[in-house]
């Protein structure tokens, strides 16, 4: 050490000035204070430092006890960030509460190419684990330079236990929300499906999307706890019976497709809706065949005689005929090179009312005439049959419409050939003919009578939808539809047989048979649509195909079975229809 050093350590006498620097006084002043003992302060300060950092390892430490507790890897779902990852959605239950679609978790594959030390190994692996993987496209995935690629979404328990044994490096799991479908084909194309990652592709899951589900994914607020469950109007019990009893008409009568709707016809719900061949939402290829449309919706189609229904309740509302007018049914109605036929033909002229119970095509384009064609486009309009009609669900058709409309379209029409509908859309027109005389938009979620009354519009008279009713009954009783009469339940009903255009012209031997029932007749509460296509004849329906040998028999299986779910009490020993329905319209003839 050398002098000056010395100098500076060794103790000075009191008097003696300091040797040390002014400046360097003061700065130790300012620093340390007067007599403050310095080693003392050291020590503290070595103290301080080693409590800092015993803090700052301990914290380390737990967030390395926790990513080792924790299953999901957080780190890699902020990886992630520009890939899909399935999010939570909301139950979709029936109208009793039933669940329709809900959400489970489920663990999905994915790699961190940039971690993976030997990917030759993590592949031969992987692939040996999961036989189904394409060994070129895991490859390609993991030689990527990515944080993070997907490898496999919707893996078993099993298999991510397999591979988390295998403890390869830079692969891990996310559980993600998987949709399944408790009730598989039930319901398939009211509720659509949703693709691999959660978004709705189809039916009413693709509708949630529409109406803000997908805006809530993508701020991040669609979480599990905050989505109440999607009540809808459907009731699984009905829909279960009527698809059973579609199912078994199709093997039954050979058909190519069957299908029908149950709908309130005071609120517009629809209760019940089947389109056989369907699918399993489950099983989302299924979805892809052009055969499991939803013939109800998607498809349009010439609803035959069912159209005579709107044909009459025109003419009826328009004043000019009532159900005693006579119109000339003798023979065949000649227009141009073209003749309509009656299948039973009676060869005399007949009223209003034996148009509609004897289902007359000649009565029918008759009444159609007498009312002029503007005014027979006009209320097809009004009552919503030559618009695309929309509802809830995004698959639907627009009609086809002739675009020029002249006589001879009208004649057709009359009976419900030359324009083709979606189903859905004939039910709501005839619901209008028989609820009272309102036309209410149909909806697949749940609506009271006073919310379906604010949106409805009049567009025909009560007296009009009292003769309607009755005619319907009638038809029932003595007419068309006698197989359908179930007893205890006063159902009204309206057949339809149309011919197919093969190659251009309409075939007598391929058919879309329909059958629309009414129930109970006196106050109608529900409407059955049941429809065939393609029947064949058999040795019990004497070679006729035919809606009354098919459709109509099983109209009357499916409302012994749905009406006390539906909450109809029967009722016996009611009076014919003219006593018992139009004694309530102001005039019967």
């Amino acid at each position: 050490m050398t002098d000056q050093a010395l100098a500076l350590v060794k103790p000075r006498k009191p008097g003696q000035k300091s040797a040390e620097p002014w400046r360097q006084r003061l700065v130790r002043s300012l620093l340390y204070g007067r007599n403050v003992d310095r080693a003392a302060k050291a020590r503290a300060r070595v103290g301080l430092a080693i409590v800092a950092f015993a803090a700052i390892y301990a914290v380390i430490a737990g967030r390395l006890i926790m990513f080792a507790v924790v299953g999901d890897n957080h780190g890699a779902r902020r990886t992630a960030s520009q890939d899909a990852i399935a999010t939570a959605r909301p139950d979709i239950v029936d109208r009793n509460g039933e669940v329709l679609a809900t959400d489970v978790k489920a663990p999905s594959l994915f790699g961190e190419p940039r971690r993976i030390i030997d990917k030759d190994e993590a592949i031969e692996l992987l692939t040996a684990t999961l036989p189904d993987l394409d060994t070129g496209e895991v490859r390609e995935r993991l030689s990527g330079k990515k944080g993070f690629v997907w490898l496999k979404r919707e893996i078993t328990p099993q298999q991510q236990q397999e591979i988390h044994r295998l403890g390869i490096p830079g692969i891990g799991f996310l559980r993600e929300n998987k949709r399944v479908y408790p009730t598989g084909a039930e319901v398939a194309h009211l509720i659509g499906l949703v693709n691999i990652d959660n978004q709705g592709i189809a039916g009413m899951e693709k509708w949630l999307d529409s109406n803000g589900l997908a805006d809530l994914h993508r701020a991040g607020f669609a979480t599990d706890r905050l989505q109440k469950p999607v009540e809808l109007s459907i009731d699984l019990r009905v829909e279960h019976a009527l698809r059973d009893e579609l199912i078994k008409a199709k093997e039954k009568f050979k058909a190519k497709a069957a299908s029908g709707l149950v709908s309130n016809v005071k609120t517009g719900e629809i209760v019940a809706m089947v389109s056989v061949p369907d699918f399993d939402p489950n099983n989302p290829k299924e979805a892809h065949d052009p055969d499991r449309i939803n013939r109800l919706t998607t498809g349009v189609y010439e609803m035959g005689s069912t159209f005579k229904t709107l044909t009459l309740a025109m003419a009826l509302d328009s004043g000019k005929a009532n159900l005693g007018t006579l119109y000339d049914a003798r023979g065949a109605l000649h227009y141009g090179k073209f003749a309509i036929h009656d299948t039973h033909p009676l060869g005399r002229s007949i009223t209003l009312s034996e148009v509609f119970t004897f289902s007359s095509n000649v009565g029918a384009a008759r009444v159609a005439l007498s009312q002029g064609v503007e005014a027979h486009r006009t209320f097809l309009k009004k009552v919503g049959q030559l618009d695309r009609l929309r509802t809830e669900l995004p698959e639907s058709a627009s009609p086809l419409v002739p675009k020029r409309w002249g006589e001879l379209n009208t004649i057709t029409i009359a009976f419900g050939h030359g324009i083709a509908v979606a189903p859905l859309q004939a039910v709501m027109g005839i619901n209008a003919m028989i609820n009272g005389g309102t036309l209410i938009p149909p909806t697949f979620l749940k609506r009271s009578e006073e919310e379906a009354l604010a949106i409805g519009k009049r567009v025909v008279k009560k007296e009009t939808s009292d003769k309607i009713r009755y005619l319907m009954r009638l038809n029932a009783e003595i007419g068309t539809a006698k197989q359908a009469d179930v007893k205890g339940y006063y159902i009204g009903g309206k057949t339809g047989t149309a011919e197919k255009v093969i190659n251009g012209r309409y075939s007598k031997k391929q058919v879309l048979n329909s059958f629309t029932a009414i129930l109970p007749a006196d106050n109608p509460q529900f409407q059955l649509l049941i429809m065939l296509d393609e029947p064949k004849a058999l040795p019990e329906t004497h070679g006729f195909i035919t809606s009354g040998w098919n459709a109509v028999p099983t109209g009357g299986k499916v409302i012994a079975r749905i009406a006390p779910l539906l909450g109809i009490e029967p009722r016996f020993d009611l009076p014919p229809s003219d006593r018992l329905i139009l004694a309530t319209s102001k005039t019967s003839q």
